[in-house]
């Protein structure tokens, strides 16, 4: 049985996404503040997080920052704001989806189906040599990226991004290209929100001095040849 945890300062938001989780045979483990989350998360290793951006000790986004250091968990954000800024930072911060307040349960839960689908195909997938391309290493088993034998931590969607591009060096793939590579199911995201994944997998890249990425203005992202 998926554990869930749910991590909301409001207890009848926690109680209304219990009822429909359990509803659909999830197990569910709870929060109700972000410090917390943190420990909660180390003594019960959730499948995945529905994580409230506003909540006190610690916000969602900084919880998201810390576990992202070192832990792939799926993360879907809760949050009341639906300004697109709010949305981009979430994913920028290594979240893996972002539902808006008030919601549906039933949607929500229909998105942790489908985000613990993806999670599992990692693992569950007919093993595979991992893909090199000059110093970076994509191992799609282990979800694990290098560069020069460097860790990368990455989220799922950059792994992805990263791992589709790297498959086809040289080749321009568009923004839409790009999601539907991420993507088990169709959805609908804006340019900036696709860019925002593009850009924090740089940013992780340089990091270690690496640069495969490129800009092919006016349709899309490349991974270069070589690296």
């Amino acid at each position: 049985m998926p554990k869930i945890m749910v991590v909301d300062d409001d207890p009848h938001i926690r109680s209304v996404i219990r009822f429909a989780l359990a509803r659909d045979g999830f197990a569910t483990v709870e929060a109700a503040d972000g410090a917390a989350a943190l420990g909660l998360f180390e003594r019960e290793r959730p499948d995945l997080i529905i994580l409230d951006v506003t909540m006190p000790e610690l916000d969602g986004t900084e919880v998201c920052r810390r576990l992202r250091r070192s832990h792939d968990v799926p993360v879907i954000f809760l949050s009341s704001r639906d300004e697109e800024l709010d949305r981009v930072l979430g994913l920028e911060l290594g979240g893996d989806d972002y539902v808006t307040k008030p919601f549906s349960p039933r949607e929500l839960v229909a998105r942790v189906r489908a985000m613990l689908r993806r999670a599992e195909g990692r693992v569950t997938a007919p093993a595979a040599a991992p893909l090199r391309r000059g110093p970076l290493s994509l191992d799609a088993e282990r979800f694990e990226a290098q560069w020069h034998g460097q860790p990368i931590p990455l989220t799922v969607t950059e792994f992805r991004l990263l791992g589709a591009m790297a498959a086809q060096p040289g080749r321009v793939f568009t923004r839409e290209m790009l999601m539907a590579a991420a993507h088990a199911e169709p959805r609908i995201v804006s340019d900036r929100t696709i860019d925002s994944h593009v850009r924090h997998l740089r940013a992780k890249l340089a990091a270690l001095g690496a640069e495969p990425i490129g800009t092919v203005h006016g349709l899309g992202y490349r991974f270069l040849d070589g690296g």
